[in-house]
């Protein structure tokens, strides 16, 4: 009898985020989990240096860092701070070993979109040589439209992949979010693009619950929503994609529940659901 294949499984600790970064390594260890994506809060305690130590003791792939960007603000000292900021990130992710730095790329409600667009290609093209000099990619997320008030003014695939193409360097790249995304009725067609330009970075996973009781903290396990996953993840099967599919669950309700318990039920609903 096969065992259950989890192969390609990666969690995000902000999934478990009760869990300190060394307990979450001890447990997807014994889980048979091969890959983790670390949130910044998971190293504040021990910095970047120690954290890195830590993790190249268990045999765990580190997928990617989170979060960079916040790129937009109408004053320009402003923007450069953020420009700054994404620098030391990107000395973070360097000393984890991260292969990729995932970017919230930010807005601002006092200014138009497409303003904050501009702002966000500029911000990223400044970063781009230091992230090349740190061997760390550099992956667009577009979020939700119901954040493109301050947290993301790109808020689809194509804005996110017409970035890329236009800024033009082989590190860019899109980062897909079911939870963001699954909307899109040009979905397939973007995923497709993606793929054809060898742009998709990473690919997370999570459900959206109806109702929804908050639109930040309260996605669901993977089939307890209405997003089809299973025919996200063929699409981005066939563009190309074949890394790890990444659990990405912000809740407040998994959060109180006992993670061990929590831990197997995203197993097992990975294994059913995606």
């Amino acid at each position: 009898m096969a065992l259950p294949d989890i192969s390609r499984l990666c969690l995000h600790t902000i999934t478990t985020k009760p869990w300190p970064l060394e307990v979450a390594l001890d447990q997807y260890a014994q889980a048979g989990i091969r890959a983790i994506s670390i949130w910044q809060s998971a190293i504040e305690d021990m910095g970047p240096v120690k954290a890195g130590d830590l993790v190249s003791q268990y045999p765990l792939d580190v997928i990617s860092y989170v979060r960079g960007g916040f790129f937009p603000h109408p004053d320009p000292l402003e923007r450069q701070k953020a420009v700054e900021k994404n620098l030391r990130t990107l000395e973070e992710a360097a000393a984890l070993q991260a292969p990729l730095l995932v970017l919230v790329c930010g807005a601002h409600p006092d200014q138009s979109l497409t303003t904050s667009r501009e702002q966000i290609r500029d911000g990223i093209e400044a970063i781009i040589p230091f992230a090349q000099q740190h061997k760390v990619k550099l992956g667009i997320e577009p979020l939700h439209p119901m954040y493109a008030d301050s947290r993301s003014a790109i808020v689809n695939i194509k804005q996110a992949l017409d970035m890329v193409l236009a800024i033009d360097s082989p590190i860019v790249g899109v980062v897909l979010d079911v939870y963001h995304i699954w909307w899109d009725d040009a979905l397939k067609a973007e995923i497709d693009r993606c793929g054809q330009h060898d742009r998709l970075f990473a690919f997370h996973v999570c459900d959206w619950k109806s109702p929804t009781e908050d639109m930040l903290l309260d996605r669901g396990l993977m089939g307890e929503g209405c997003i089809d996953i299973p025919s996200i993840r063929k699409w981005t099967d066939n563009a190309g994609f074949n890394g790890y599919i990444e659990v990405e669950i912000f809740s407040n309700i998994y959060w109180q529940m006992d993670q061990t318990e929590f831990l197997h039920r995203i197993i097992d609903a990975y294994l059913h659901h995606c």
